[in-house]
């Protein structure tokens, strides 16, 4: 009888890439029809560099020679070093046949040999997904929903409508655009400014806040940039002190430019109260339309217990995609 063979591979191996993004892809087309495939050239990219500089491990999974599951293990080493998190997919035709738990009893082990004392995952909500989790010991811990704007179909001067709404609660800021990396002047300002989004909810996943550091910030738009994506941050300034605000950052495409990913959304503490989430994210969408008119939607994630978040997305026309659980147990 033959037995699966689990074995990591380089980011430069093309072949093991594309296998396994192939195998990613093939998932989400049963269990997430709307999501967009990954391309190789952006897959090999996150393989390569991870979200912000600290490439996942990956692993390829193959039964006589041909590739039927595969799995990316998250780890960091700037904060929550307990944790590895856990991204697996199984080829849908071999399904029901085991391979996925000894890809997670294989992943088990790594993440111990790595130091890490818990593993999370994370899976489209459904029976099947369920069931898997229950059966070794996962507790879901959280849940996001996907949604994606439809930029065509938006009323006409709503984003105009929603601006001048928020505009008088914060005429003591300056919208700010940057287009691609942060100017140096600015990375240590911003990466305080990026942990606000610590204050987002996080249930009851056993995680601790993320560090930010002008590093950090640096070598998420290296990541990002290399992948092809063309990135744009607007930021709210105080303009009596200067402090940062607030700031949004979408992501659009280079390789499919019609659509677009939003990135961190965020407001520090001291400055909220002043619809500033609304304004950025509005006239993030007007700036949009100046420089990439063709972008026809935007997708974005959100804790389902973020009110504040979805109440704006909302506003802007945001539909529900799907529901993603996140699980979590000691290992």
């Amino acid at each position: 009888m033959s037995t699966l063979d689990i074995h990591g591979y380089d980011a430069e191996d093309a072949a093991a890439a594309r296998a396994a993004m192939e195998i990613f892809n093939a998932s989400s087309a049963v269990d997430a029809p709307w999501e967009h495939p990954w391309l190789p050239e952006l897959f090999q990219g996150f393989v390569r560099r991870g979200w912000d500089g600290e490439a996942p491990a990956p692993y390829l999974a193959t039964l006589d020679g041909e590739p039927v599951a595969t799995a990316l293990l998250h780890t960091s080493e700037r904060d929550n070093t307990h944790l590895a998190w856990l991204w697996m997919a199984v080829r849908p035709d071999h399904r029901r046949r085991g391979h996925g738990s000894t890809v997670l009893e294989r992943m088990v082990e790594e993440a111990r040999s790595r130091g890490r004392t818990s593993l999370g995952a994370d899976g489209w909500e459904s029976e099947r997904t369920l069931a898997f989790a229950a059966r070794h010991g996962l507790e879901k811990k959280s849940q996001a929903i996907m949604r994606r704007q439809h930029l065509q179909e938006l009323e006409p001067h709503l984003l105009q409508k929603l601006y001048d709404e928020a505009a008088p609660h914060a005429v003591d800021y300056e919208l700010v655009r940057i287009a691609g990396r942060t100017p140096p002047e600015l990375a240590e300002a911003m990466a305080e400014l990026m942990s606000a989004i610590n204050d987002a909810p996080t249930d009851d996943l056993d995680i601790e806040d993320e560090v930010f550091t002008a590093e950090r910030l640096a070598d998420y738009e290296t990541s990002s940039i290399e992948r092809g994506n063309r990135l744009y941050r607007l930021v709210a300034r105080h303009r009596q002190t200067g402090a940062l605000g607030g700031h949004t950052v979408v992501a659009v495409d280079e390789y499919r430019p019609q659509y677009a990913d939003q990135h961190d959304t965020a407001v520090a503490r001291d400055h909220r109260g002043h619809r500033l989430g609304l304004l950025l994210k509005a006239a993030m969408l007007q700036w949009l339309a100046e420089v990439e008119p063709q972008v026809e939607t935007v997708d974005t994630w959100n804790a389902e217990s973020n009110d504040h978040m979805i109440a704006v997305n909302e506003q802007l026309g945001y539909r529900v995609m799907g529901r993603e659980l996140q699980f979590q147990r000691s290992i």
